[in-house]
């Protein structure tokens, strides 16, 4: 492949545009914040993100390199075509539904980061337990959009694939390390604009080219490859099933969602972003579609591509930038590759953020550090941006499908988190002991049911198991859904079990070593003064937190509830005898 250096320019200019408006947000950060409040600026904006600002960073924390990326790969791969290309559909679903049940009680709570209610119910252990999930999807994500940035830039110009990762990693790394989520919101528009524009252009001239048949004819029939409509035979049903909710109802516990609904002025415009960026991830998947549909409707030998085509070289994952470049004419090509290698960093940033936001916050001060300087938190959260951008790079270099890494971050997210969400805000009387069980059952419910992705043989055979022709197990039952259940349930009845053993005399108090039915003084139980400010909440809203400091058991008290959601002020639960 010949070095292209209208290509490099392209890059350079809309990689400087990028870095110009995130270095510019970062002065605005420091700017209209005060001093004592500079790591809750950076973590969620000073609560002053507006409608239009929100809305395009939402979008755009979706709607990257692996959204764009994955969608076509999907759409081309003849296995597969657009009856899997599940993402669009389940993405915008997730925001609906998160914009419905779970950002007006988490925005009108005041909380700074996602893992806030809980460590404020189950104690830090179990905030510390649930940040692992939390981080490894967070990097997860960052990787696969590291990932297509890769593919990208090795099309457009011959240089080393690593180098162009580490490069444009450093670039997102740099302006999230110095302006937190203000730059990281602005960048987003920029990078949006870039994709949506970048890509419009060049569908038509793709569509356009002589070796490329009328798409709505390969759509139901077969010319060079199976019609990239797709379909889902009745055996792969639960499998199609299984990966639709794991992408709808796994896309909403994840603190890069949870930061823009936090960042909102209000619970209201908390909720009208969440459907602003649903309707936003279907309308930027339009253009990601119709170019893997060109892709399996073109004849590559008669391109400068030549032969095999792109999915016999394993080159399927590159379908998208391969198009842009054999397809369309240099000038159009250039500008729609340079957009989107810019604007594959929208989610890589908000990952990386994320990530240490919640470090920071929940791990560092909440749990180790609660007197700590805001200034200390600051240099905490740049000291983690950096060591998780370096993280997330490392696992970028070392993917092979964008699509499979893309799954694998909503994996552990959805059987591990999702439950424990649904829990700590909807169901009354969970308690420390049921989430660590549901934890614990989820995780491993997971674990045995085996990953292909990672060539992990599965220890439980559910029905329908089928061996393929790499000699791996595939699982074709709904196991991951059944372990999502399985822990939500498990956590349910572990908790009002623990519940009803300790209130009833069962067990004597002694037993509790979690302090979380017999509320005994104890750091377990942190103030929760500690995770929301004054400013942000009325305080009325609060629970109950253990007035009584002592230790007798004469004087312990059973905590009803650790909080909820009513208008009015909740009463302390009553001193009971044991």
């Amino acid at each position: 492949m010949a070095f292209h250096v209208e290509g490099l320019v392209a890059i350079i200019v809309f990689y400087l545009a990028i870095l110009a408006v995130g270095i510019w947000a970062a002065w605005k950060t420091k700017n209209t914040s005060s001093e004592g409040d500079r790591s809750e600026a950076i973590i969620v904006g000073g609560r002053d993100i507006g409608l239009l600002v929100g809305g395009f960073t939402m979008t755009a924390t979706w709607v990257g390199g692996g959204y764009i990326n994955g969608t076509a790969e999907a759409v081309y791969v003849p296995d597969y075509g657009l009856a899997w290309a599940q993402a669009p559909i389940g993405y915008s679903l997730s925001l609906i539904l998160g914009g419905l049940f779970f950002a007006k009680p988490m925005r009108s709570k005041g909380y700074v980061t996602m893992l806030d209610p809980f460590q404020q119910l189950y104690g830090k252990r179990m905030g510390g337990l649930l940040f692992i999930p939390a981080l490894m999807g967070e990097m997860f994500w960052a990787a696969a959009i590291f990932s297509a940035l890769g593919a990208t830039i090795s099309v457009i110009i011959d240089i080393n694939v690593n180098i162009s990762v580490i490069v444009s990693a450093l670039i997102a790394t740099m302006y999230t390390l110095v302006g937190g989520l203000y730059s990281v919101a602005y960048t987003d528009v920029v990078q949006l604009f870039c994709i949506f524009l970048g890509l419009w252009i060049s569908v038509p001239f793709a569509m356009s080219h002589p070796a490329v048949t009328d798409i709505g004819l390969t759509a139901v029939h077969q010319v060079y490859q199976a019609p990239w409509l797709g379909s889902i035979n009745s055996l792969d049903i639960y499998t199609w099933l299984d990966n639709f909710f794991l992408l709808t109802l796994g896309g909403i516990p994840w603190q890069a969602y949870f930061q823009r609904v936090l960042s909102s002025s209000s619970a209201t415009y908390a909720q009208v972003l969440s459907f602003l960026a649903a309707f936003g991830c279907l309308v930027m998947a339009i253009p990601a579609v119709l170019i893997g549909a060109i892709g399996a409707s073109t004849a590559w030998n008669q391109t400068e591509y030549g032969v095999p085509d792109p999915k016999s070289k394993k080159e399927a994952d590159m379908i998208l930038p391969i198009v842009l470049q054999y397809l369309c004419p240099v000038y159009i090509s250039f500008f729609g590759l340079g957009a989107v290698s810019a604007a594959v960093m929208s989610s890589a940033d908000s990952s990386i953020l994320s990530a240490s936001s919640m470090f920071a916050r929940n791990i560092y001060q909440l749990s180790f550090r609660q007197n700590a300087s805001d200034r200390e938190i600051v240099w905490v959260m740049r000291i983690t941006v950096l060591l998780f951008g370096a993280s997330a790079t490392a696992m970028a270099l070392l993917a092979s499908s964008v699509y499979g890494l893309w799954y694998l971050s909503s994996d552990l997210v959805y059987i591990i988190i999702f439950p424990q969400l649904l829990c700590v805000l909807f169901i009354k009387g969970t308690n420390t002991y049921g989430a660590i069980a549901g934890y614990l059952f989820g995780l491993v419910l997971r674990i045995t049911g085996g990953e292909p992705y990672l060539y992990l043989q599965p220890l439980i055979f559910y029905p329908g198991w089928y061996q393929d022709d790499n000699n791996l197990y595939i699982q074709r039952f709904p196991f991951k859904t059944l372990a999502m259940l399985t822990s939500f349930f498990t956590n349910v009845i572990v908790s009002y079990l623990a519940k009803y053993l300790f209130e009833s005399g069962t067990l004597p108090p002694k037993l509790d070593f979690l302090d979380a039915v017999v509320a005994r003084y104890s750091r377990e139980h942190m103030d929760k003064a500690t995770l929301v400010k004054s400013d942000n909440i009325v305080l009325n809203e609060l629970a109950p937190v253990n007035p009584r400091h002592s230790l007798t058991l004469s004087s312990t008290f059973t905590n009803k509830e650790a909080f909820n959601y009513v208008d009015s002020s909740p009463e302390l639960s009553n001193t009971e005898d044991n």
